[in-house]
């Protein structure tokens, strides 16, 4: 590498080497120095805008993100109650044939015997239909009347049903497990009918002896 001479013949350090020869510290503080002039620090106002922003960005993802959940729970939703009811009904696609069949099958015989046997059959899949869904119907004829299974539609006097029993149904009880789906309609005892009492006769028979005076 050439050098530079003095007057006096002495060799002089080259430019290069005295650049190269300056600390690495010198030089990272000088560094350092530049990007803090470059980048003046913040002020609170301007830290606060930031944050600010920020926190919008993060709502707007959030809102987003909310919207796409309850898209999926509404289709969800959706898709387990189409499933539902696909599943709910498929049993009673036979009792459906049947009943198509039983139709048909009126119209061209006169046999009500067999009518009756394939009605008989019908109700036998209809009930098969809800046991696979798990409803069933209970008895309430001969039980006591129960204002949670029964609905009254009216009280008859018997002489052999006691009172408060139930005499018969006008509508069946259907129970989803122990859910109840619907009351049974029937009709209840009201027990025998109140015999006459000897004074009650004796009045009535007054009443018809002073008519009959008044008409003489």
């Amino acid at each position: 590498m050439c050098k530079d001479k003095t007057e006096n013949g002495e060799n002089t350090p080259d430019r290069n080497d005295v650049t190269d020869n300056v600390p690495e510290a010198d030089a990272a503080g000088a560094e350092n120095t530049e990007k803090e002039e470059a980048a003046p620090e913040l002020t609170e106002e301007e830290k606060l805008k930031a944050e600010l922003a920020q926190l919008q960005s993060k709502y707007l993802y959030l809102q987003a993100e909310y919207q796409n959940y309850r898209k999926r729970v509404a289709k969800d939703l959706a898709d387990a109650r189409a499933f539902t009811v696909a599943d709910t009904l498929s049993p009673f696609l036979s009792v459906f044939d049947y009943l198509t069949m039983a139709e048909n099958a009126a119209e061209n015989t006169d046999n009500l015997e067999a009518v009756r046997q394939g009605l008989k059959m019908i109700m036998g899949e209809f009930f098969k239909a809800f046991d696979e869904i798990g409803v069933r119907k209970f008895e309430s004829v001969g039980k006591n009347f129960d204002p949670t299974l029964h609905d009254a539609v009216a009280n008859e006097p018997s002489e052999t049903v006691p009172e408060g029993r139930i005499i018969r149904e006008w509508a069946g009880g259907f129970k989803l497990g122990e859910k109840l789906l619907r009351p049974a309609r029937v009709v209840v005892s009201a027990g025998p009918k109140a015999p006459e009492t000897e004074q009650a006769s004796s009045q009535e028979k007054a009443e018809e002896n002073k008519e009959e005076q008044g008409e003489q």
